[in-house]
């Protein structure tokens, strides 16, 4: 009677180990998938101070009124990455320039890199904290609250007011993403949501 006990517990315990690894092996290729499909932007106020805060969306809106019309006609994401790249320098011309406007002298340091990011909502779509590549912006000390947005899919020229991404981004996603990575974003179906806690919580724990 106890080994049977014991078997049961082992068999138990091997499923248990399977699930993991299952879970695992899935929630690390969805989000591998999403990061190496997206590339973002993520600007970083001086500090807390609303100043500094009103300060950073000014930035905001000017490089990406520039960045707006550099980028319009990408269809990659390492196109967009390679224009950015390519100007960089203009990029921070403009910030320094928006600053010195309103009158303030911080530096400003823009690069391209692999940060990582929060949970983040734009509009009806979200993407799962982790790892992604993006255009940093830093103003001054860079240590204000942050704005994020995505180049690649293009959702940083989205009104995100309405809470919902028109149907040119949605199809510019569709086009970028496999059938269930999209689901994962964009579904709230009680299925996919479960899907999107588990690579969210992976994350959280450094798991992926």
């Amino acid at each position: 009677m106890k080994e049977k006990i014991k078997s049961y517990i082992l068999l138990l315990l091997l499923f248990i180990i399977f699930i993991i690894i299952t879970i695992n092996s899935y929630a690390t290729t969805v989000f591998n998938d999403l990061s190496e499909s997206f590339f973002r932007l993520h600007i970083l106020a001086n500090s807390d101070n609303q100043i500094d805060q009103e300060l950073k969306l000014k930035v905001r809106d000017n490089v990406l009124e520039y960045m707006r019309e550099i980028t319009k006609n990408i269809s990659s994401k390492n196109e967009a990455i390679n224009i950015c790249n390519s100007n960089l320098e203009n990029f921070k011309e403009i910030a320094q320039k928006t600053i010195q406007e309103e009158g303030f002298d911080y530096s400003v340091n823009v690069n391209i890199g692999n940060f990582k990011f929060p949970t983040k909502h734009y509009g009806n779509i979200s993407l799962p904290a982790g790892n992604y590549d993006a255009l940093r912006i830093e103003i001054g000390a860079a240590n204000g609250q942050n704005w994020w947005c995505s180049l690649f899919p293009p959702l940083c020229f989205v009104d995100m007011s309405s809470g919902i991404i028109d149907e040119t981004s949605e199809n510019v996603l569709k086009e970028n993403l496999s059938e269930e990575d999209f689901a994962i974003i964009s579904s709230d179906s009680e299925d996919i949501h479960l899907k999107f806690k588990i690579i969210e919580f992976l994350n959280e724990k450094n798991i992926l």
